[in-house]
């Protein structure tokens, strides 16, 4: 079994948040209703990362950012930049595809309220530290949010890269990271709800 298969099996089974697992359970049977896995390819050299799967999108389907508003909003503006074969996600089985990105999200199951406690984000940092491992061609990253924002400036500071600019979360920020001659990229962006 590869590192990514183990990486899956053993974010699909978590229950290390009993708030999240009864959350996530409460919903309609037909929903996913287990942790959300990521989508794109660990080649990638984007990486977008957001809050959390929401609950009729990703919660429903079972791929992060699809299935509601946001996720349309998103897979519009990657296909109108041609990095994604079309404008929109609806469904894990619609034909999505996703060119030279990967989608995840710090906290993998829904949160009640879209508002993961501090305990359930540390909680979730290991996949989040496990993905980062992966994705070794990953150059950009975009945080999708201040919870985003501030997991990844402490997620990459941890690993003993340094940070060059203002670490503080605005829409546009630019934060360039750097490790032994390895150079990344963290831009800051609003999330793409309609509520924004």
């Amino acid at each position: 079994m590869s590192s990514y298969q183990n990486f899956l099996s053993s974010l699909l089974s978590c229950s290390k948040c009993p708030r999240l697992v009864q959350h996530r359970n409460s919903f309609p049977q037909n929903y996913w209703r287990k942790p959300v896995p990521p989508n794109g390819d660990l080649r990638s050299r984007i990486v977008i990362v957001g809050l959390a799967p929401a609950g009729n999108g990703g919660n429903r389907t079972g791929r992060v950012f699809t299935g509601d508003e946001s996720s349309n909003n998103l897979t519009k503006a990657l296909y109108d930049t041609g990095l994604a074969n079309q404008p929109y996600s609806v469904s894990r089985d619609d034909g999505l595809k996703l060119n030279d990105v990967y989608i995840t999200a710090v906290v993998k199951c829904v949160p009640p309220e879209n508002k993961p406690t501090t305990g359930e984000i540390r909680n979730c940092m290991s996949y989040l530290e496990e993905e980062t491992r992966m994705l070794t061609e990953a150059k950009v990253y975009v945080a999708l949010g201040k919870v985003a924002w501030d997991s990844l400036i402490n997620l990459f500071k941890s690993k003993g890269y340094e940070l060059n600019g203002d670490r503080k979360f605005s829409h546009g920020k630019i934060v360039k990271l750097v490790k032994d001659g390895n150079i990344v990229y963290l831009i800051g962006s609003y999330h793409p709800s309609p509520r924004s």
